[in-house]
C-alpha cells in the first residue's frame, strides 16, 4: 500500500496476505442490492398469512421486524452484513457490528443479544486476521451492553462479517418509517459522506484523519434510538445506511404518502468529503441509487454531481434520521447532543404530497 497507509495495524498479519478490501467487489452497505433491483427481487414474496402480533414486517422496507410477545414486550429482530469496507480487522468487525445493532436502535428498541454471521476465505485469510474481525464486533457488542450468543460460520470467497440483532421495545413505542407527519422536521443524527471516504480509501488517497473520521462515524452506536422513541412529538424513525440519505427519506415519504423536503445547505457532511467528491471520488453505488430512484427527486437548478453524489452516497453504519413535530425538535437534537452526537442537525420538513416523494431545495 505505500508509504502512506493512513491506519495502523494492531495485530498485522502475514505480509503474503492481501488488503481486506482488495477481497470485496464492494464494501460496506455500498454492497446492498441496488433499491429498483431489491423491489424486483421481493416482488410477490410477501403474499402470506400475517399473524397479528406481526406489528412490523416487509411492508414498507422498514429496518427490522417487530414481533408482539406481550403488552408490554415486543421483539425487534434484524440482520446485517457485508463485506469490508476497510483493511483493519479489527475496524471492519467494530463497524460491521454497529450497522447491525443500529436497525434496532432505528425502531425505538435497545438490545438484547447477538448471533454473528461470518464467511470467511479461510485458505487466503489467517485465522489471526479473521480473529480479529471477530474481537472487532465483540468490542462493540460489549460497549451496547450485549453478548454474541452465537452464530454461524461458512468458507467464502469474499470475507463477510455481520450479525444477527435482537432486541426488546414497547409494543406503544415502536417507531416505524412509514409514520411521518405533514408538518413534521426531519432531524439528521450523524454527518454524511462514509461512502466517498470509503471510496477514497481504496484508491489510497485518505489521509490519516478522514480515516479517524470515518472510523468515528462508523462505530458510533446509536444510542440515542430508545430515549428518542420516548418522545412523543417523534413519529417517524430510520437509519440511514446503503441507500444513502436520499434512498431512506423517499422510504419515509412514501411510506406516509407524503413528501419530504432536505434543505441541502442543513445537511451536515464529513469534512474533507465535498472536495473528494467534486475530485470525482465516489463509489459505484451512489450511481447505483441515483438509477433506482433519481427519477421520485427534484432537485434545485444548479446541484452539482459531488452534491447528487453525496446525496446518493451509501452510508455504513449511518445516523438515524427522525421526523418529528416542529415543537419537539430541539428536545430531539437535546438527546442526540447528550449521547455524543454533536452533528445532529435539522436538514428538512414533511410537506403534503406533491408531484414527487423528494424535494431538495
Amino acid at each position: 500500500m505505500g508509504d502512506n497507509r493512513p491506519y495502523e495495524w494492531k495485530n498485522r498479519p502475514p505480509d503474503t496476505e492481501p488488503r481486506l478490501t482488495s477481497l470485496s467487489h464492494g464494501g460496506g452497505c455500498g454492497c446492498k442490492i441496488a433499491p429498483g433491483v431489491l423491489s424486483s427481487i421481493l416482488r410477490g414474496t410477501g403474499a402470506m398469512p400475517i399473524p397479528p402480533e406481526l406489528l412490523v414486517g416487509i411492508e414498507t422496507s422498514d429496518d427490522a421486524a417487530v414481533y408482539r410477545l406481550n403488552d408490554k414486550q415486543a421483539l425487534v429482530a434484524t440482520t446485517d452484513f457485508f463485506m469490508p469496507i476497510v483493511d483493519d480487522p479489527f475496524d471492519f468487525g467494530r463497524i460491521a457490528a454497529a450497522n447491525a445493532l443500529s436497525d434496532v436502535y432505528a425502531m425505538g428498541g435497545t438490545p438484547i443479544m447477538a448471533l454473528a454471521l461470518v464467511g470467511m476465505p479461510i485458505n487466503v485469510l489467517s485465522t489471526q486476521t479473521i480473529g480479529r474481525i471477530l474481537e472487532g464486533g465483540a468490542s462493540v457488542c460489549r460497549e451496547a451492553g450485549i453478548p454474541i450468543a452465537g452464530g454461524h460460520t461458512i468458507d467464502s470467497v469474499e470475507p463477510i462479517y455481520g450479525l444477527v440483532a435482537l432486541g426488546l421495545v414497547h409494543p406503544d413505542r415502536v417507531k416505524r418509517n412509514a409514520s411521518a407527519q405533514a408538518g413534521d422536521v426531519l432531524v439528521l443524527g450523524k454527518p454524511l459522506g462514509v461512502g466517498i471516504l470509503s471510496a477514497a480509501l481504496k484508491k489510497n488517497q485518505l489521509p490519516p484523519s478522514g480515516y479517524e473520521q470515518m472510523i468515528a462515524n462508523t462505530t458510533r452506536l446509536n444510542l440515542a434510538g430508545p430515549a428518542l422513541a420516548e418522545v412523543p412529538g417523534v413519529h417517524a424513525m430510520t437509519d440511514v445506511t446503503g441507500f444513502a440519505l436520499a434512498g431512506h427519506a423517499l422510504e419515509l415519504a412514501r411510506g406516509a404518502g407524503l413528501t419530504a423536503q432536505i434543505d441541502w445547505s442543513a445537511v451536515p457532511l464529513l469534512p474533507g468529503v465535498q472536495d473528494l467528491a467534486s475530485q470525482g471520488i465516489v463509489t459505484g453505488a451512489s450511481g447505483r441509487n441515483w438509477a433506482s430512484y433519481g427519477q421520485e427527486i427534484t432537485l434545485p437548478e444548479g446541484f452539482s454531481e459531488a452534491s447528487k453524489a453525496l446525496l446518493t452516497d451509501p452510508q455504513t453504519s449511518g445516523g438515524l434520521l427522525v421526523s418529528c413535530a416542529a415543537s419537539s425538535a430541539d428536545e430531539v437534537l437535546s438527546l442526540f447532543k447528550q449521547q455524543g452526537f454533536a452533528h445532529a442537525a435539522v436538514i428538512g420538513k414533511v410537506l403534503p404530497a406533491g408531484e414527487r416523494p423528494l424535494l431538495v431545495k
